[in-house]
């Protein structure tokens, strides 16, 4: 999914910077009086919408619905299942509650690597050989210390990263100081880039292209060489610098500014773009059991949610502010501020991982068929459920069953 997003990442800025005040960019097809010269930012708009048009035509009529219990053949007037169609192993709700891989194989993971799946999985069972029942795990123990912890890391990164998106367009555009010759790295750091609509687009673009490379190649060596947590933690110490160095690209000659934007940006997007899939690995390992994926799910995404919801406005406000001052570089210093702060939390956070469980309930023998892949390697360990308080037998200690 992150991969993906980055290659919208470069098409989304190329259509703002080419399309946008078209009146401008391309003077032989559109008209000063016409409609796009009164609105110059319709153009782009109405080609995005028609990227979503596309994308509600595309999920409505050739996505193919995967629940069990919403097939067509279960709809009223269609009883019977067509012919090959096979029943899933697990019930519906593993569907969503059981990860697709095993992420506590930090090596496994990658953007484009093949996963063997490889974990243990232990099943009780009645004397009678029904499932023993297993009820969900209440609020207390669904958020744990270290699922409220990586939850606060993903709102603090969320916070300045999405300062990071909301300034850097501004910084681009802003009008560039007279006087750079005055400056110097104990003064002001005031206005921007002074940078064209249509090249800022150019620049975001090409940082899609950057981000394109670190989530396809640098993220899956990375996981492979330093494994997911060791990743959140050198990402999130750095993740500082991203911020700093931002305001000094002003005191640049405008021969070396292109270079060290390219620079500023493969910086954030190496910090960046490792650091959020990881903080999600984290969260999932985090979680007590399946059954409590949903509620902490809800938790990070409303966590990160309502911190984007704040990040813009604080951030522009700020620059404002900096904009009086002739010191722009404080919206940008306030937010290293932040990411200084989500390091210093990430040293306190739990560092054990959370154990992967799976919801097992009684199934007909004839109902189990081969579904999925060939590599998946599933140790399973069958046995006697016992009742509390009473004491356990020998016989009773060992497996009914181990596959």
């Amino acid at each position: 999914m992150p991969f993906v997003w980055a290659i919208g990442a470069v098409i989304g800025p190329a259509v703002g910077g080419y399309f946008a005040e078209p009146v401008q960019n391309y003077p032989g097809l559109f008209h000063k009086g016409g409609l796009f010269g009164r609105y110059p930012y319709l153009l782009p708009n109405i080609i995005c919408a028609g990227f979503l048009l596309a994308s509600i035509l595309v999920g409505s009529l050739l996505l193919e619905e995967t629940h069990p219990d919403l097939q067509p053949w279960k709809r009223p007037g269609h009883d019977e299942r067509p012919e090959g169609v096979e029943t899933p192993i697990m019930p519906a709700q593993a569907s969503t509650t059981t990860p697709a891989v095993n992420l506590t194989q930090e090596a496994s993971y990658g953007t484009f690597n093949d996963v063997t799946i490889d974990r243990d999985e232990e099943w009780r069972i009645r004397p009678d050989g029904r499932a023993s029942s297993i009820s969900s795990a209440s609020s207390s123990k669904v958020f744990t210390k270290r699922v409220v912890m990586l939850t606060v890391a993903l709102g603090i990164f969320t916070y300045h990263s999405m300062t990071y998106d909301h300034l850097m367009p501004i910084f681009f555009q802003d009008q560039r100081a007279d006087d750079i010759s005055a400056m110097t790295l104990s003064t002001s750091l005031a206005g921007g880039l002074g940078l064209s609509t249509h090249d800022v687009g150019v620049i975001m673009s090409i940082n899609g292209i950057i981000a394109l490379f670190v989530q396809g190649v640098v993220f899956p060596l990375a996981a492979s060489w330093l494994g997911i947590w060791k990743i959140f933690m050198v990402v999130t110490v750095l993740h500082p610098i991203a911020y700093f160095i931002v305001p000094y690209l002003v005191l640049l000659p405008h021969n070396l500014v292109l270079p060290g934007i390219y620079i500023c940006l493969t910086v954030r997007d190496l910090l960046s773009i490792l650091a959020y899939p990881v903080l999600l690995i984290l969260i999932k390992e985090a979680a007590p059991s399946p059954s409590s994926l949903g509620r902490i799910n809800g938790l990070a995404a409303s966590t990160g949610a309502g911190c984007r919801t704040i990040a813009s406005p604080l951030a522009g406000l700020l620059y404002s502010v900096g904009i009086q001052m002739d010191f722009t570089a404080i919206a940008w210093w306030a937010s290293a501020l932040i990411a200084i702060l989500g390091a210093a939390q990430a040293f306190a956070i739990p560092q054990q991982k959370g154990d992967e469980r799976h919801h097992v309930v009684a199934i007909n023998p004839r109902r189990f068929s081969h579904v999925g892949s060939n590599r998946d390697v599933v140790h399973i360990v069958v046995r006697r459920d016992v009742e509390p308080g009473r004491a356990v037998l020998d016989d009773e200690r060992q497996p009914l069953l181990e596959v």
